[in-house]
């Protein structure tokens, strides 16, 4: 079994590890916006919406998507689009895969 080593690479970076942090526990760490905010975005949307990670990060939007996009290529994240919004949430699957790859690998 073969680890794709750009998910390392992804990793590799403070601020998108903080960002799989936040998507982990939405309700605790995206404060922007109200609890009942955030659990309708993950029930009704799939996840958190891109403008409220940007402010979250404190990082230009372009910044934050391309992180975001990286971490999608690499299985971390997964995205719904609803209209002009992007919702994202945090892949479980791929990140359990990951671990467990690890484990057999190392």
């Amino acid at each position: 079994m073969m680890i794709n080593v750009n998910v390392f690479k992804a990793l590799s970076n403070q601020t998108r590890l903080d960002i799989l942090k936040w998507l982990k526990n939405p309700e605790e760490e995206i404060t922007s916006v109200s609890c009942e905010t955030v659990r309708y975005m993950m029930t009704e949307k799939g996840g958190i919406c891109v403008q409220d990670l940007v402010k979250k990060a404190g990082l230009a939007q372009s910044t934050v998507s391309s992180y975001l996009a990286m971490m999608e290529q690499c299985g971390l994240l997964i995205s719904e689009r609803h209209g002009k919004w992007t919702y994202y949430r945090r892949n479980e699957q791929g990140i359990q895969q990951l671990s467990s790859q690890i484990g057999e690998a190392l």
